[in-house]
């Protein structure tokens, strides 16, 4: 298993901010197929659209994510699917992660 990062937006494309019930549901996928994460504080983001040359800064909610490529592509494609995103980042902060468990 790897440790991601994935960046998730807190305002949708017209700047209307995403409710808490929404990232709520965003969370539950992710939870089934993760089975957890570790949501950090929000931070500032800037990014350029490569298609139209524009400027966006928005605030962004990193993610961490315990979870293989094949599931993190996948948390990708919802995350872009959830929140209408034209692009999602993802980075492996991590190539291994362990667990220590009392079971």
């Amino acid at each position: 298993m790897e440790v991601w990062e994935i960046m998730v937006p807190t305002v949708s494309n017209d700047g209307k901010p995403f409710r808490l019930r929404h990232h709520r549901e965003w969370d539950k996928q992710v939870n089934r197929i993760s089975n957890g994460m570790t949501i950090l504080t929000p931070c500032k983001g800037q990014w350029i659209d490569l298609l139209t040359n524009s400027l966006y800064n928005e605030r962004m909610i990193p993610v961490r994510i315990v979870c293989d490529r094949k599931q993190i592509i996948q948390i990708m494609k919802i995350t872009q699917r959830h929140y209408n995103q034209i692009d999602v980042l993802a980075i492996k902060i991590s190539s291994e992660a362990l667990f220590l468990s009392n079971i």
